[in-house]
């Protein structure tokens, strides 16, 4: 049963709705009570939407970002948009966000008219179905007294997404493993038929739970110590249309982790099987003495 409260969501689709205060100057709201520090989704899905307002009869077919400093959710975000390009099939775009006149985020978006060529796909996994699979709030109940240190702030807060793990991460229950992870996810309630506004809600939903798998075959303490999470960067390619309001399986993995950083990578498919987006992140998995020193 879905458990996320309508408030939420309203609230995701208005800090996407950024405010003009410039030519290709643009302010996002932030979400309340995210954590310590501003969500990544929110932030890439921002700068996406800054993009956007730039360009005209193209949709973007990729993103390539980096997470330079902890976003502050207290402190509203700045996107400066600069047009480094404008063709008849492809336009760039470079997005940097700003917090305190510090540049916190940025990003380089390509856009591409729509055109007709070959088609190919992996296939979509076996995965059971997402109503069969507990709610992002039961996995949380039932791991309450098992929570490291560091989630228990944040972990059983109500989420805008309807998660529903076949493989839950470890500091939810999930036992240390390799290999690939499924995760069904949604927007739970239907949205306008836009399909740029379901492409911004998909970076946003994309950064949930990747960076997960780099933990997954060492468990959150290891025997180097506790781990400081943060991501470094973000890429994703859209492939074909999409709706986030129908659940999507995102099919992870982390094929290495070396020097404190670990490696992810995901494929996200409609019900249906069709293969609509890719992903990959990088991420900082530095041992620490204390666990207190830790942050997710």
């Amino acid at each position: 049963m879905d458990d996320t409260p309508r408030e939420l969501l309203e609230e995701l689709l208005d800090c996407l709705d950024l405010e003009t205060i410039d030519l290709d100057i643009f302010r996002g709201r932030n979400e309340r009570e995210r954590g310590p520090r501003l969500f990544g989704g929110q932030v890439a899905a921002q700068a996406l939407v800054a993009a956007g307002r730039t360009v005209e009869g193209q949709a973007p077919h990729s993103l390539h970002a980096y997470f330079l400093r902890p976003g502050d959710p207290s402190t509203p975000v700045v996107y400066r948009v600069d047009r480094i390009r404008d063709g008849r099939s492809f336009s760039t775009r470079h997005v940097v966000a700003i917090q305190k006149g510090k540049a916190i985020f940025n990003t380089s978006v390509s856009f591409h008219v729509a055109e007709i060529g070959y088609e190919h796909q992996m296939p979509m996994p076996d995965a059971p179905a997402p109503e069969s699979l507990p709610s992002w709030s039961e996995l949380v109940q039932r791991s309450l007294d098992r929570l490291p240190p560091d989630a228990r702030s944040w972990a059983p807060r109500p989420r805008p997404i309807d998660m529903r793990f076949v493989h839950p991460p470890t500091f939810l229950g999930g036992e240390p493993r390799t290999g690939r992870s499924l995760v069904w996810f949604r927007i739970p309630r239907p949205l306008p038929d836009d399909p740029f506004l379901h492409q911004c809600l998909l970076t946003y939903a994309s950064d949930m739970s990747l960076l997960d798998n780099v933990v997954k075959p060492h468990g959150r303490n290891g025997s180097l110590g506790p781990l400081m999470m943060a991501s470094l960067d973000h890429a994703v390619w859209f492939h074909v249309p999409l709706r986030v309001d129908d659940w999507l399986l995102y099919v992870q993995d982390s094929p290495a982790a070396a020097g404190a950083r670990g490696f992810a990578r995901g494929t996200l498919y409609s019900k249906d099987g069709r293969l609509v987006a890719s992903v990959a992140q990088e991420g900082l998995m530095r041992p620490v003495r204390n666990p207190e020193d830790r942050s997710q």
